[in-house]
């Protein structure tokens, strides 16, 4: 059997107070779960949880199955803490009141 050519690729995964950008060389033709696992990156943060985690390479969502090419960065995600849908409407709602109660004009 023959080996395949090796390829670069990356592997990003951010905390809000540090990044770890792992880089590997994996066989052509390999997924990008096979990426993930051979980084050793689950056994660092074992709060990734690829079934609950989303993944993307460089900032496009994709699938575990996925085939990376040559310099590829495979992006874990980590869940949001709030919906941003939420978000936007209640700086909306803040926004408004703030108008409506502004500061008196001065006399």
């Amino acid at each position: 059997m023959e080996n395949n050519p090796l390829i670069n690729v990356e592997i990003a995964y951010a905390l809000a107070d540090k990044q770890v950008l792992i880089p590997l060389m994996l066989e052509e033709g390999s997924t990008a779960q096979q990426a993930v696992e051979s980084s050793g990156i689950l056994r660092q943060f074992p709060e990734i949880d690829l079934d609950k985690n989303r993944i993307g390479i460089f900032g496009k969502l994709s699938k575990l199955n996925v085939v990376l090419r040559e310099k590829d960065r495979v992006e874990i995600y980590r869940p949001l803490i709030a919906d941003p849908k939420a978000v936007r409407k209640k700086r909306a709602e803040e926004g408004k009141a703030m108008k409506k109660g502004g500061a008196t004009p001065a006399a």
